[in-house]
């Protein structure tokens, strides 16, 4: 049971660290951390995450990417389903505490969008359904590719979450003002559980599309570049 736990854990770290950062710092559009700083929250709770985990767990953190390595041939057919329940449960935690703290605001008057994803009205940038389809799918292939690159036995050794955590940055980075960045199913489902807008009636595009794109990756990786030595 340890690396569903710590499936779950770091998950709950990821959401919290990320969507805390959002929810609490970015103070969008007022000065506050912005963007950049929502981009590296998410890019160190992953790298943090992986560091302290990977060596339990081989620190997944999302679904999409659980079934992008199983697609890729890194991971048993048997743990994909826990694995997603594990990282699901820890990102519903993570929102459920980051609601309990909001309300204790002193002129709380509600959570809004709860840094949640979406598309059209929903979307920061009020891109559409197909923009944000488009770059998650790409978003998240290339998060796959460097993933099972970093982690290749060919690979130097030990660096891996520096690249990870670098490029969830470089992903969010890219796409904040888009969806407001999923590439991971569990993130978009704890926050919009909590959010107060149709959050839950686009869940199912950053389930869909972050899985079609981690599946493409990593066939993409296993054919084309998976190391042959």
């Amino acid at each position: 049971m340890n690396k569903y736990l710590a499936e779950l854990i770091g998950t709950f770290w990821l959401v919290f660290g990320g969507c805390g950062s959002a929810v609490f710092a970015a103070a969008y559009p007022e000065l506050g951390i912005g963007f950049a700083g929502v981009s590296l929250a998410f890019g160190l709770t992953v790298l943090t995450a992986a560091y302290a985990l990977g060596h339990i767990s081989g620190a997944h953190f999302n679904p999409a990417i659980s079934i992008g390595l199983w697609a890729g041939g890194r991971f048993p057919t048997k743990d994909l389903i826990p694995y997603i329940i594990s990282q699901v449960v820890g990102a519903i935690l993570a929102a459920f505490i980051l609601y309990l703290i909001l309300q204790g605001k002193g002129d709380f008057t509600g959570v809004a969008g709860f840094a949640s994803n979406g598309f059209g009205d929903l979307s920061p940038g009020h891109y559409s359904f197909t923009s944000a389809l488009i770059i998650e799918i790409v978003l998240t292939a290339g998060f796959l590719i460097v993933i099972m690159g970093s982690t290749d036995k060919l690979a130097p050794l030990g660096f891996a979450p520096i690249a990870i955590g670098l490029a969830l940055t470089l992903i969010h980075l890219i796409s904040i003002p888009i969806t407001n960045t999923s590439v991971n199913p569990a993130r978009s489902t704890g926050v919009a559980l909590f959010a107060e807008t149709a959050a839950l009636s686009q869940l199912w595009l950053f389930w869909l599309a972050p899985i079609l794109g981690g599946v493409l990756g990593g066939i993409i990786y296993k054919i084309l570049l998976n190391s042959k030595d």
